[in-house]
């Protein structure tokens, strides 16, 4: 099979034409995720990968989840450790929980459907317009630059905000219960970390919260840096699972060795 038919088994490319970027629907999908990344920071397009398309992915992913490697860790919201540098006021100083299981790229079998996706120039092309980000890569690393995500029983994200200037994910399983992806559009500024505001949704306030889309087969694409963001905890048997597709603006770009330890156990 050709990656070009097995790019179009996976994909609703008619739904998402990123096949011809160029064309009125290709430059219509363009300009609807751009003005939703520049409004809310976020954007996420409901049935891009086919129904059968998810399955076949699962299929291939859960058997690995024995092999992914457990991490689970209380953090500020920036991930930052400096905690203890901090007034005792500053809600930088609040913790939150996250745990998860991460499955690296060069776990994932190569027929899996999930690296047709996302070894596909088309797509790499329509996350960099989408993005406004020029010029585009893949991550060169290959144990980081794409990863499945299983969330069990009790696992979640705490409310954090990303170093990255976006992510880009899509939904393959929604669990049973829990699960939500929250976030709260630009609740920080470049040049106002609004402590009153995160003190607040730390605190439980729900104002501003929303929610990127639970459906499988849902791409999502959301700049993290300025909105605080979480998935829930996990409840029920069935694990939350997505895949992190990742991209740089260099084409040698890889993970640091820390990361590498942090997230993979490896270096």
């Amino acid at each position: 099979m050709s990656a070009t038919t097995a790019l179009a088994e996976a994909i609703d490319l008619k739904r998402y034409p990123i096949d011809d970027m160029d064309g009125p629907a290709g430059r219509a999908l363009q300009q609807r995720c751009r003005d939703q990344l520049r409004s809310l920071g976020a954007c996420d397009l409901e049935g891009f990968l086919r129904a059968d398309a998810v399955t076949n992915v699962v299929n291939s992913v859960e058997g690995l989840q024995s092999l992914a490697f457990r991490t689970e860790t209380n953090h500020n919201l920036e991930f930052s450790g400096r905690e203890s540098e901090l007034d005792a006021d500053d809600p930088l100083r609040i913790q939150v929980r996250s745990a998860k299981s991460a499955v690296a790229y060069d776990q994932i079998p190569e027929d899996s459907p999930l690296r047709a996706v996302y070894e596909s120039d088309l797509l790499t092309r329509f996350v960099g317009a989408a993005l406004e980000v020029e010029p585009i890569y893949r991550q060169a690393d290959e144990i980081g630059a794409l990863n499945v995500m299983f969330y069990g029983q009790g696992d979640e994200l705490g409310w954090h905000v990303d170093n990255a200037d976006f992510v880009v994910t899509l939904m393959l399983q929604a669990a049973k219960s829990g699960g939500a992806f929250e976030f709260v559009p630009m609740l920080r500024a470049p040049d106002d970390p609004n402590p009153d505001g995160v003190r607040a949704l730390l605190s439980g306030e729900r104002a501003g919260v929303r929610n990127l889309s639970p459906e499988p087969g849902t791409l999502a694409l959301f700049r993290g840096r300025l909105s605080p963001h979480r998935v829930t905890p996990i409840e029920g048997g069935t694990p939350r699972i997505n895949a992190v597709l990742s991209y740089a603006t260099r084409p040698d770009a890889t993970l640091s060795a820390t990361a590498r330890r942090i997230f993979f156990g490896r270096d």
